[in-house]
């Protein structure tokens, strides 16, 4: 059993810190603006035969983790749009594992998804860059969590969750 969760879970489960520093902040925006160009470099070279290969039993084609960042991005840049212009925003929750069944997730060039990921971190990184302390300060809610989120533990998650599927399609090409 640890060997699979060692394959769902390559770089570990995303464990937030108890203080998040401006340095740790600096870190993660330069972690999630890199990763659209990391997933492009890793990605160009792969044969259709390479993006139908699953990262564990069970688990998604490579096809399906590069449509799934940019499911997950797209919401996120929402989420950040939306803790910055609403008190407390309530998120809204998807089925990941639906939206990764559907035609496009499975089927579609991923440079629509490449270049969809270069767009959303683009215009993230620039809004992130000029946020104040009090802003990442900011809260959401997730109707599936117990606490308030701040918008620091925000970046962080998706720092987390772009480098964790990377190292997903890096055990595929094993």
């Amino acid at each position: 059993m640890k060997d699979l969760e060692q394959l769902q879970y390559p770089i570990g489960h995303f464990l937030p810190p108890t203080q998040i520093t401006a340095d740790l902040r600096q870190i993660w925006l330069s972690q999630f603006a890199q990763l659209p160009y990391e997933l492009d470099h890793l990605s160009h070279p792969l044969s259709t035969q390479q993006l139908q290969e699953r990262y564990r039993p069970g688990g998604w084609t490579v096809t399906q983790v590069i449509h799934h960042l940019a499911d997950s991005h797209l919401n996120a840049y929402t989420r950040i749009r939306l803790t910055l212009t609403e008190d407390n925003p309530v998120i809204r929750p998807y089925e990941e594992a639906l939206w990764a069944e559907l035609t496009d997730a499975r089927q579609a060039d991923i440079s629509l998804s490449v270049n969809l990921l270069k767009s959303i971190h683009g215009r993230t990184v620039i809004l992130l860059n000029r946020l104040t302390e009090g802003d990442f300060e900011r809260c959401y809610i997730h109707p599936e969590q117990p606490e308030k989120k701040t918008l620091a533990h925000l970046l962080g998650i998706y720092a987390w969750h772009g480098r964790h599927h990377l190292a997903h399609i890096r055990l595929t090409l094993k």
